[in-house]
């Protein structure tokens, strides 16, 4: 292994950068333009928009939701086998999706095993490239995160030609083969530090000499030819000799099993208040993680702005469609347009967010303000020119998602940053799960999405005001790290512990 001090910022680092961003273009191009897919399910299987707005959000929530436990996979055995294990999850999902009999088993197949493949995928490539990078950090997932967006750009175009050419299953299945690449994505992701799986091997590989206290001596000598009727005095002792012998042995074995074993348990036991006390540790930092006012206020915020802002991405297509103006599609999908607009946010924002002056909350603020604002404004838009433009400044005010890590470590310091990171991505995976659902049940209501989107919009506003009013400087911090003004001096490492769940 090389030092890590000694690969960062460059070389190896930048092959890295464009496995990752391939390997989140190809997991998550079909999930992030998931609507063009929507209202082919909703001809086939004849559900509610409610029911089968499940499918959309639960492949993006699900994978926000299991983050930690995506996390603690990625410390333990690495991003290879991780990766490789996701592509294995992301094409079955995806294969297994197209000979789907109803949207219940739908929500199953694509639903959940993608979202949990994409949510290894997720933690896999954002660990690797933060081990390999310091200084350049901020550049290289920005790099990486518009990996997302390129690929719901792309697959937005591609799904609705495959659907014409081979039919909803047809391109199921061809998008599911073309996932398998993730593996080759895989074999870039070279180590700087041996994950904790292949460190505790030793303790297995040292079992093994422990199985040769236990072996028997051999009874050749005690064998006695069947044509023999009688033995002599000499040999009968001799026998009984050897069969003393044997039984102390035995039972000098069964005492040292008893010593082992006795042992074992000790060591199991060790191992267990071990873990206990881990448990409790990391709960205690949670707990505290929790109490401080800036982080809750950003937790409540990442909930409201995903219950408000996911949902145009899965329903823009189905609302054109709803307001007459399929006529008028264009060549280039709403979901393509939000995707690129969104690309381009994560890069723009992620620089302002460098610049000393700007402060990150308040610009995640200003971003949710004006989202909600055009949420407002797509129940008026009348023309699909009029959604087109909607779609585009929608998607680049939700390119903010690349400042949470940002913002994040700030408020609780690198230290906490995997613990922070998994509650946020919890409190923005309920929210993306809930939205779609709720706004297609506004719409089996209503039969219109004008209210849906008001409620969308709302939400999103509501967010931005409790995010910019908690976090005035009239109020008082709790720890000096909470100051955005003070930019505290974070000590970066390499050890994939600190960073596992860097979004």
């Amino acid at each position: 292994m090389a030092s890590s001090t000694d690969v960062l910022d460059g070389g190896w680092g930048w092959a890295i950068v464009c496995a990752s961003f391939m390997a989140q273009l190809l997991a998550y191009g079909s999930p992030q333009s998931v609507g063009v897919l929507y209202p082919e399910w909703l001809n086939a299987f004849q559900e509610g928009k409610g029911m089968t707005a499940w499918v959309g959000s639960m492949v993006s929530g699900v994978g926000l939701i299991a983050s930690p436990i995506c996390s603690a996979c990625v410390d333990n055995f690495g991003a290879r086998p991780v990766t490789i294990f996701s592509g294995v999850m992301v094409s079955g999902g995806l294969m297994l999706s197209a000979f789907a009999p109803n949207v219940q088993f739908l929500i199953f197949s694509y639903g959940i095993v993608v979202g949990l493949g994409c949510g290894l995928v997720y933690a896999a490539t954002l660990t690797i490239t933060c081990q390999y990078f310091d200084k350049r950090r901020g550049l290289a997932l920005g790099i990486v995160t518009t990996g997302t967006s390129v690929g719901a750009f792309i697959y937005a175009s591609a799904q609705n030609e495959l659907i014409v050419m081979y039919g909803l299953d047809g391109c199921l299945l061809i998008i599911g083969a073309v996932a398998l690449n993730l593996m080759a994505c895989a074999g870039f992701m070279r180590p700087l530090n041996m994950p904790g799986y292949y460190l505790k091997q030793k303790a297995a590989l040292e079992r093994n000499t422990e199985e040769q206290l236990f072996e028997k001596p051999p009874l050749d000598d005690l064998t006695i030819t069947a044509g023999s009727t009688s033995t002599t005095p000499d040999k009968s002792l001799m026998v009984k000799e050897m069969l003393i012998t044997i039984d102390t042995k035995d039972s000098a074995v069964q005492t040292e099993k008893k010593k082992v074993s006795f042992l074992a348990g000790l060591a199991i036991i060790k191992v267990i208040k071990k873990k206990q006390q881990a448990y409790s540790k990391y709960m205690h930092s949670m707990y505290e993680i929790m109490q401080d006012q800036s982080m809750m206020s950003f937790c409540i915020s990442i909930f409201l702005f995903s219950l408000g802002a996911f949902p145009p991405v899965l329903l823009i297509e189905d609302v054109a469609m709803s307001q007459g103006l399929m006529e008028e599609v264009s060549v280039i999908p709403l979901v393509s347009i939000g995707a690129i607009a969104s690309c381009a946010g994560k890069l723009l924002l992620g620089m302002l967010v460098d610049i000393k002056w700007i402060n990150g909350i308040f610009l995640y603020a200003f971003t949710m303000f004006a989202g909600g604002l055009t949420l407002f404004l797509i129940p008026l838009t009348k023309s699909y020119l009029g959604l087109q433009i909607l779609s585009f400044v929608l998607g680049f005010f939700s390119g903010n998602w690349s400042l949470t890590s940002y913002i994040t470590t700030k408020i609780v310091g690198l230290d906490k940053l995997t613990q922070a990171h998994g509650i946020l991505m919890f409190f923005g995976g309920f929210g993306i799960m809930l939205g779609p659902p709720v706004v297609g049940w506004f719409f089996d209501w209503t039969q219109s999405y004008d209210l849906a989107f008001y409620f969308s919009g709302g939400c999103v506003e509501l967010g931005a005001v409790i995010l910019l009013l908690l976090n005035l400087p009239c109020w008082k911090r709790k720890s000096a790290k909470s100051s955005e003004s003070d930019r505290p001096d974070v000590q970066y490492t390499s050890n994939c512990d600190k960073v596992a769940s860097v979004a």
